[in-house]
């Protein structure tokens, strides 16, 4: 039973010497010329005005997580409808009440303000 998984450790050996090969060649052939542009923090122009790990508001992760959520539901939709002829009225009904629950979720985060950014 173990050889049946020999391709797949040979092609994850395989893609990890790949991976060595090609680091050690860019080290190698990349050129190194520090100075003192390159070596400060950023690069666009300008001195760092504030700290770089400030907080960030939760409506902002609020939002991610809402368009993360709202997006999975379009991903899960391909899928079905591809097999829609074979899984019938029963896989329409179902679909249909996970549309229902997200749609309910999308209407009670629209008026509890969780979409508007001030």
């Amino acid at each position: 039973m173990l050889e049946q998984y020999f391709p797949i450790l040979l092609f994850i050996l395989f893609g990890l010497f790949l991976a060595a090969v090609m680091l050690s060649v860019g080290k190698l052939v990349a050129p190194n010329k520090p100075d003192a542009q390159k070596l400060s923090p950023y690069e666009c122009g300008f001195e760092a005005f504030e700290d770089a790990r400030m907080k960030f508001d939760v409506r902002y992760y609020l939002v991610a997580i809402l368009f993360i959520l709202f997006d999975l539901e379009i991903a899960f939709l391909f899928p079905w409808a591809v097999v829609l002829p074979e899984i019938g009225f029963a896989g329409f009904v179902a679909m249909m009440i996970f549309l229902l629950i997200l749609i309910v979720g999308f209407i009670y985060e629209w008026k509890k303000g969780a979409l508007e950014w001030d």
